[in-house]
């Protein structure tokens, strides 16, 4: 096998394929890019068994030919190279050599028949969804998915295909997050699947703003989205996902309307002293006024004041909030609703002029 290609062209697609790769692995090839050297261009392949990238690249082949390299190590020559340098690789018994200028490395290598591959998956159901669609209700939601929980199908964002548009929805039991963007998608029935987290996170990363749609195939077992340059595969999470529409809270008599970015900032700060264990904040609403109340274990303590239109009744509750800075965080919309009905009962956030995000919050006692 021998090529040669553009240092950045292939720093790009090593970057692609990098993050899937573990720094500690349970199999030592997995450690290893799968590089693949053809007429049609230079294809690499990462994989940790539960999630697999592809990308594919041209490059200048004067030998075809398969074999695995080290990727941490590949990864660290082409981000060390200069800037517009071209880079001839090729692989001699078992060893896979990289040329630039004067640079010259010489990397182990192992057979690419011992590499596992989930490769394409046969499925029917495939749809075409605007890419835009995708990249949306990911990045609204992907922050409320929890962290090795024991209710494994909480370790993941559930997404519905309907024929109204795109849904995902993520969760860790204490916060909701919900985004739907309305297009129309050739699904007979409304299709859910459950992504696992890293793969959401590495899909959110990939796929970029392109407005070409993105090709998507379902399975029993797998997800698999065709990106152009980058194919993803991922196992899904075989488990029941909880009913969310019961957590959504519906009644809900207390709405609070203000400016986000003013309520986030002064939660940016009221937090800088609460407990760093527990991160409440108290929440008290009379008349326009909000007040942010946080306090640590020394005593310290922080208030803040926020005009805000407000109507209902006094009310006192607490949060988590990095939950609540969370939801600002993803809103685009210049001012925000905060939906209460009580003291013991989620609050719900939503941009104002659209209900196409929803963030549902459970209060914490303090």
């Amino acid at each position: 096998m021998k090529f040669e290609i553009d240092r950045g062209s292939f720093l790009h697609t090593v970057q692609s394929v990098i993050g899937v790769i573990e720094r500690r692995q349970t199999m030592p090839i997995l450690s290893n890019f799968l590089v693949e050297a053809s007429d049609t261009g230079l294809r690499l392949t990462g994989t940790d068994l539960e999630l697999e990238l592809v990308s594919h690249v041209e490059a200048e082949v004067t030998q075809t030919g398969e074999t695995t390299v080290p990727a941490r190590k590949l990864f660290d020559i082409c981000r060390g190279l200069p800037e517009g340098a071209r880079i001839t690789c090729e692989l001699s018994e078992s060893r896979f050599t990289v040329r630039s200028g004067r640079s010259r490395y010489t990397l182990a290598t192992q057979p690419a028949a011992e590499y596992p591959r989930m490769g394409e998956i046969e499925g029917s159901d495939r749809h075409q969804v605007p890419r835009e669609a995708l990249a949306q209700v990911l990045a609204r939601t992907q922050f409320a998915m929890a962290q090795q929980d024991v209710r494994y199908y909480l370790n993941g964002l559930l997404l519905c295909l309907r024929k109204t548009g795109l849904r995902a929805v993520g969760t860790d039991g204490h916060r909701l997050a919900l985004s739907d963007y309305d297009t129309e998608l050739e699904v007979s029935e409304e299709q859910q699947v459950i992504v696992p987290r890293k793969g959401v996170v590495e899909l959110s990363r990939l796929i970029g703003d392109d407005e070409d749609d993105v090709s998507l195939t379902l399975t029993g077992n797998h997800i698999q989205v065709d990106l152009g340059t980058i194919l993803f595969t991922s196992k899904l999470i075989d488990g029941r996902f909880p009913d969310f529409e019961k957590v959504i809270p519906a009644a809900n008599d207390k709405v609070m309307i203000a400016d986000r970015e003013l309520v986030r900032a002064a939660l940016s700060r009221a937090a800088i002293l609460s407990n760093e264990k527990f991160r409440g904040v108290r929440i008290v609403l009379e008349g326009n006024t909000l007040k942010l109340q946080t306090e640590n274990p020394e005593h310290e303590q922080a208030e803040e004041e926020v005009e805000v239109d407000y109507g209902g009744s006094a009310l006192e509750i607490g949060f988590n909030v990095n939950y609540l800075l969370d939801a600002l965080g993803v809103m685009t919309s210049e001012n925000f609703r905060f939906l209460l009905s009580s003291s013991d009962a989620g609050g719900l956030l939503k941009e104002v002029g659209s209900d196409a995000h929803a963030y549902v919050v459970m209060p914490m006692r303090l």
